[in-house]
């Protein structure tokens, strides 16, 4: 813990993984004192290698206690009465709820927002979700990939490296809207000290938990930076690129399926990087153009995305009823990602010339 701002602040973290326990450690390292809650068997991470995708334990471990620092982990069978017990009793003495769960999940659990507001009215419950908890993509499956692809900025650089970039700034997102909410305690003044280069080399964590631990994190050559043919970019024929995401088996497995290739389903585990497997996906995928491939795909749970461009960005549907673009005066804003209590967030005020003397006079 590096400060203390909110010692007494009780969290609750549902999330596995990386964007959501991220969250929830940069209020634990701010004073909380957070709880995490596992299922029975735990996080999947702890068995997960996230450089290679391979399940091992140990370093699967060391990823695991890394994001999770600073927490104290229990494990709860949700499903069952002790569990639902035990948890409505921690609902009722918490602060802040973090939880990752596709849409609906809650309520099939009997912790939708009603419920969760009946055990505690001053709860603040924060859902990490992919798409949000609105519009057409509300309960597709992804992964920082898809969502790379659907903002526009992947095709403006035509790459997607390491690291997940979009899996680190949601879990800062996500932070930040949990303390806007839990603003209004009791304030001192202190000195912060942040660096640009300190905040990148934050986002390092996972690539420097693998070189102590002996692995080189190479271009193209591990799970998430395109050494897998399962999850990277592909070149359609009309010169656009698609997103796969297929990470989990039965993603894969659908997206094979689907473009009639089942004898790849076994393939998926094969020592990366993968590159015959890569050429013979990306062949069959340049044969066709990306409106084929949008056709084809974006009604099967295979985590596809095609790769907008800014102009596509804005006119996407997901996007437009997220309602956090706002253009006017030939600029565009990008409100905070954060909607609370089912709103979106206010439109910003311009910038505006204020008066010293009406300002002091304010805040006095």
């Amino acid at each position: 813990m590096a400060q203390g701002f909110l010692a007494g602040v009780r969290v609750l973290d549902l999330s596995q993984y990386l964007p959501g326990p991220m969250a929830t450690r940069i209020l634990a390292d701010l004073g909380a004192c957070v709880v995490k809650i596992e299922p029975p068997d735990g996080d999947p991470l702890l068995h997960l290698n996230p450089l290679t995708g391979q399940q091992e334990s140990g370093i699967g471990e060391a990823y695991y206690r890394s994001v999770n620092a600073g927490k104290s982990v229990i494990r709860l069978d949700l499903k069952s009465a002790a569990g639902k017990s035990s948890f409505s009793q921690l609902i009722e003495r918490a602060d802040v709820l973090l939880e990752s769960y596709r849409p609906g999940v809650m309520d099939r659990l009997g912790f939708g927002r009603d419920r969760l507001r009946d055990l505690n009215e001053n709860l603040i419950h924060c859902a990490l979700t992919g798409y949000g908890q609105c519009g057409p993509r509300a309960n597709d499956a992804g992964h920082d990939i898809g969502y790379g692809a659907l903002s526009g900025g992947m095709a403006a650089s035509g790459t997607f490296n390491w690291p997940p970039v979009i899996d680190h700034g949601s879990a800062q997102q996500a932070a930040i809207a949990m303390l806007g909410a839990l603003a209004g305690k009791e304030r001192t003044g202190c000195f912060i000290d942040v660096s640009l280069t300190d905040s990148y080399l934050a986002w390092q964590e996972w690539g420097l938990t693998g070189a102590i631990n002996g692995i080189q994190v190479k271009p193209g050559e591990n799970l998430l930076n395109g050494g897998s043919a399962c999850y990277r970019l592909y070149k359609t024929s009309d010169g656009r690129l698609m997103a796969l995401g297929a990470l989990e088996a039965k993603f894969w497995a659908n997206f094979c399926r689907a473009v009639g290739k089942p004898d790849w389903i076994e393939r998926q585990g094969e020592p990366l990087p993968q590159t015959a497997l890569i050429d013979e996906v990306s062949a069959l995928i340049a044969g066709h153009s990306l409106a084929h491939w949008t056709d084809k795909l974006s009604t099967v749970d295979c985590c596809f995305q095609a790769v907008l461009t800014y102009a596509e960005t804005l006119r996407d549907e997901t996007v437009r009823q997220r309602q956090l673009v706002q253009s006017n005066d030939g600029f565009v804003q990008v409100l905070l990602p954060a909607h609370f209590d089912g709103k979106a967030p206010q439109n910003r005020a311009p910038v505006r010339q204020g008066d010293l003397n009406q300002i002091i006079e304010d805040w006095s």
